[in-house]
């Protein structure tokens, strides 16, 4: 993968809310069509996340439904990588993930202004989609 590539995907809790911020490219649930949206990425134990704060997402639906998407790098590098969602359901795979998101935004400079505390654990885990990214061997080129 290119260095680039690697360095943006690389990010940390100090990291800022411009280089979490990606758009995604999903193909729509019921439409069929692409739909392309701003949305954050985190890492959690060295992989790669999308979520939100608890709340319906209908780019969740879409990956539920067409698991292949494509992730819009934006800042400091500019790329289109293919990637595959898997939506995360068990248990203890999402509390491992929430727990590190919540400890990444719930810092007393947190990236993006998010009111502080973050929303607990159990509203995360009853609220929030959870999908692991995995990128194509092309995006790995």
């Amino acid at each position: 993968m290119d260095p680039s590539i690697q360095n943006a995907l690389a990010i940390s809790p100090a990291s800022p809310a411009r280089e979490r911020t990606i758009d995604i490219t999903t193909t729509g649930a019921r439409t069929g069509r692409h739909h392309r949206i701003e949305v954050w990425f985190y890492r959690a134990d060295g992989e790669i996340y999308l979520s939100t704060q608890p709340a319906r997402r209908d780019w969740y639906a879409n990956i539920v439904k067409n698991p292949g998407f494509t992730f819009h790098l934006k800042h400091g590098v500019r790329a289109d990588l293919d990637a595959v969602g898997t939506p995360i359901r068990d248990a203890a795979h999402r509390a491992r993930v929430f727990r590190a998101i919540i400890a990444d935004l719930d810092q007393a400079w947190n990236p993006a202004g998010i009111p502080q505390p973050v929303e607990p654990l159990e509203q995360w885990m009853a609220g929030s989609p959870l999908v692991h990214v995995t990128f194509t061997k092309e995006a790995l080129i």
